[in-house]
């Protein structure tokens, strides 16, 4: 199976050429980290999980610029886990892509398919249901940013619909001893954007409460903070997985990359959406 590009040409260019010079844009970009970097060997234990955001490229991509020039500099592991939310409706609570590939206008990347299966067994959650990821655009934008580095890595893509904390502890459960049972090296990434269409000094006084409980690793924190205030975090669910598997697999700290809005980088401060990256080392 291959899995045809859903939002190359609207969230990201369709062109190669374009999209490289793009992606290079992002990591120059004044809110980017300023540089591109090189890909370094792999580091094992030092970056177990990440947070990205997920927009089209001219808003999102420079934040999330920041977290691929720390994933690059420490060398890709094997398998990417990315964890998403789900924005379609489409398939069941918790989506596992299972074998085959994925296309992006840089050239196909290979499902870990033993990774994806043996997931299932160790989840209590997480089905097989290719329809989830036909549309969904959360999981393809990250592909291109790391295509651009290496076609050698492999992808377990899960659609999260269902974000509560027993679902994102399942999930979270399941990464960690899968990882353990196959010897695999691997790193995790939530796929989610902040606080979704409010002025931009709400959306940060917002977002101030989620890159605190992200800094400190407190999925609990996280929950509460969504909750209490009312924030458009999409992907809470994918971030609580992430944040608890990282622990679990020897991550001692968050550390908080950068953080803006759509407002500062696309320009319209009365209706921003929030971005932030990060890591788990």
């Amino acid at each position: 199976m291959i899995r045809k590009p859903a939002v190359a040409g609207l969230f990201y260019d369709s062109n190669p050429d374009k999209l490289r010079r793009d992606i290079e844009h992002c990591f120059n970009h004044k809110l980017g980290p300023g540089k591109i970097p090189k890909l370094g060997s792999y580091e094992k234990n030092r970056i177990f999980g990440a947070v990205v955001p997920h927009a089209g490229y001219s808003c999102s991509g420079p934040v999330a610029a920041n977290a691929y020039y720390e994933i690059a500099k420490n060398g890709f592991p094997k398998t990417f886990v990315i964890l998403c939310p789900n924005h379609t409706g489409l398939g069941t609570g918790i989506s596992v892509f299972t074998e085959g590939n994925w296309e992006t206008p840089l050239g196909k990347v290979k499902i870990d398919e033993e990774f994806a299966k043996q997931i299932m067994i160790n989840s209590q959650l997480i089905d097989s249901d290719s329809s989830a990821h036909i549309k969904e655009h959360s999981c393809e934008v990250h592909l291109p940013f790391l295509q651009y580095f290496s076609d050698d890595f492999e992808i377990v893509p899960i659609v999260m619909w269902m974000q509560d904390m027993e679902s994102a502890t399942d999930v979270a459960n399941a990464i960690v001893t899968t990882s353990k049972e196959l010897n695999k090296p691997i790193s995790i990434i939530a796929s989610t954007d902040l606080t979704h269409y409010e002025n931009q000094e709400s959306a940060q006084k917002k977002d101030a409460l989620i890159l605190d409980a992200i800094a400190n690793m407190d999925e609990f924190a996280l929950v509460d903070a969504v909750e209490n205030n009312n924030i458009t975090m999409c992907g809470y669910g994918p971030t609580i997985a992430t944040i608890k598997s990282s622990r679990d697999l020897g991550s001692k700290k968050g550390k908080i990359l950068k953080y803006a809005t759509s407002g500062d980088t696309c320009g319209d401060s009365d209706s921003v959406v929030g971005y932030c990256s990060a890591i788990f080392e």
